[in-house]
């Protein structure tokens, strides 16, 4: 950002770059306020990557797909970072599922970091969804990182994304227990697993059965930790050792007090 504004003059940039700043501590907590300076800094600095990126990602939190599209698109073609996920997402948004669609099969989506990729492929699900095809999105996201055992910054989100489409699908017993692993994985409570899992305890037939499922799927992940652990000693090696991929102990049980 600071190479970004190198162009500008030294009161200017100055000027816009706090305004940028703003945008990124108010994004989250009041994104309309974030609009209001990421508006003040694209005025400013028009030609700034990095600005048009601000006013881009503001817009999508508040909700408004076509200028959020507009600037991420500009802020792309000015060599700012891509944003494919967001720019896919405003596209299905906007009534283009299929446009979105296009966009996880562009050559630069497979140069994506981990986290963002897996975003992409969240946004792909949801665009097959749109088009009525339900079972291609769960298929679709059946990735070797829809992994119960790992808690990536990803992992909830993919769980749950899983999780969602299953339940469009109608297999709403398979659907629970991956809600269960989303709120196993969610320690920063990013989505409303838990919540979900006790909208599907009536539908699963009560609490008895809703337990077992849990249960159940809290097996799984034992069960094949302890496979790793003996195929560890059996090589020699420490793969058996405590949690795979960073799975946080703390992470691991579902609180069903409320289906008591």
């Amino acid at each position: 950002m600071r190479r970004d504004f190198r162009a500008l003059p030294k009161m200017v940039a100055e000027d816009v770059g706090a305004h940028v700043v703003a945008v990124g501590m108010l994004l989250e907590s009041e994104p309309e306020k974030a609009l209001e300076h990421a508006r003040y800094a694209r005025r400013k600095a028009s030609r700034s990557p990095a600005a048009r990126e601000a006013n881009g990602l503001a817009a999508y939190y508040v909700g408004n797909w076509s200028e959020a599209l507009s600037e991420l698109r500009a802020a792309r073609r000015m060599g700012g970072q891509s944003h494919l996920a967001t720019i896919a997402d405003c596209e299905r948004a906007l009534g283009k599922p299929q446009r979105a669609l296009e966009l996880t099969r562009e050559e630069e989506a497979a140069r994506l970091p981990k986290d963002e990729a897996i975003e992409l492929l969240i946004v792909g699900a949801g665009a097959r969804r749109d088009l009525g095809q339900v079972e291609a999105a769960v298929v679709s996201l059946q990735v070797p990182e829809l992994d119960p055992q790992r808690n990536e910054s990803w992992s909830a989100r993919l769980f749950y994304a899983y999780a969602d489409n299953l339940l469009a699908a109608g297999r709403t017993r398979e659907a629970f227990t991956w809600f269960v692993h989303a709120a196993n994985a969610d320690d920063d409570e990013a989505t409303d697993a838990p919540e979900r899992l006790e909208e599907l305890v009536s539908e699963l037939g009560g609490p008895e059965e809703a337990e077992r499922l849990a249960a159940h799927a809290e097996t799984e992940i034992v069960v094949s930790e302890d496979q790793e652990g003996a195929a560890g000693e059996d090589d020699g090696s420490d793969a058996g050792h405590g949690p795979r991929q960073g799975r946080s102990p703390a992470s691991q049980d579902v609180d069903l007090g409320v289906w008591d």
